[in-house]
């Protein structure tokens, strides 16, 4: 321990929050029509299942982090 102030610069000003939220939103946004329209193209035998299942996980990992990022600090 070498100094018992806080840190500084570590945390996020609101500017930054706003940015980095409306990233997260648009990025899932696109990642879960991607995996709709994937699965739908999938289902009709037109592509396979690789490029909306990660699609699919883009958009959940999205989605948490913008969980963590409104929640309570």
């Amino acid at each position: 321990m070498n100094s018992l102030e806080p840190r500084r610069g570590g945390r996020m000003s609101r500017r930054q929050k706003e940015d980095r939220g409306f990233q997260l939103v648009m990025a899932g946004g696109v990642a879960g029509l991607v995996t709709v329209v994937g699965f739908v193209l999938a289902i009709a035998g037109v592509i396979g299942y690789g490029i909306p299942f990660i699609a699919l996980i883009v958009a959940v990992v999205c989605l948490l982090m913008f969980r963590r990022l409104v929640g309570p600090s």
